[in-house]
């Protein structure tokens, strides 16, 4: 039976009384922020075994970063859900070391397929498989946040999102510049159609409440 801190915050349950900070903790959020962690891991495994066969050193770079990056942010992510409580530090921003500017257009390339034995590996398919496990995690960390009861937990879910996104952006800038991830672009008058689709809203919509139709249907009757 887990005692309870003197001082230590405490909170609800309807049916077996007080629950200290450590377990406050719904059912959606103790699977959701597992299943989180469990996947950071399978990604920092799967940059660890990468990492061996990269060539470029840029690519190298990227995955080291990204990797410290992501173990730290484990770190704390699971001392928050062990402890329901702010961690010993807080999350960080992650900076990406690439400028912002896409190539647009497309280019013939051979058809993809699977691999037939391990010499195929190429830093286009372990960019790939970087930019696979970062868009993972950014949707994991979304829903766990969406169904976390804890404060502290659902703010480091929701702050690490931002970081997902800055390192996948990284890595689709790094594929582009090597034609690894290719941008088609639309005809300039259809992005001018898109764009000129829609409007800004104006004001205040008029709300029309039950009552107040009731009172003009009252009005409006013959008497």
């Amino acid at each position: 039976m887990m005692q309870n801190q003197p001082g230590q915050q405490m909170h609800q349950n309807m049916h077996t009384g007080n629950v200290p900070q450590q377990m406050n903790h719904g059912g959606h959020e103790m699977f959701d922020v597992h299943e989180v962690l469990t996947s950071s891991i399978t990604s920092m495994n799967q940059y660890m075994m990468m990492m061996q066969h990269i060539k470029d050193p840029e690519l190298r770079d990227i995955a080291t970063r990204q990797y410290q990056f992501m173990m730290d942010e484990y770190n704390i992510t699971l001392e928050c859900f062990k402890s329901g409580q702010d961690p010993s530090k807080p999350t960080q921003s992650y900076k990406m070391n690439q400028g912002n500017d896409f190539i647009y257009g497309m280019k013939p390339s051979q058809p993809k397929k699977p691999f037939q034995s391990m010499t195929e590996i190429s830093d286009e398919f372990i960019s790939s498989s970087m930019l696979a496990c970062c868009k993972a995690g950014a949707s994991m960390k979304t829903m766990a946040a969406l169904e976390s009861t804890n404060p502290v937990v659902r703010r480091v879910l929701a702050d690490s999102v931002p970081n997902c996104i800055e390192m996948a952006y990284e890595l689709s800038i790094y594929q582009n510049k090597h034609h690894y991830y290719q941008v088609p672009q639309l005809a300039e008058q259809d992005m001018m159609f898109y764009q000129n689709a829609l409007a800004p809203a104006q004001g205040m919509p008029m709300m029309n409440m039950p009552n107040n139709n009731m009172n003009n249907m009252n009005n409006n009757m013959p008497h």
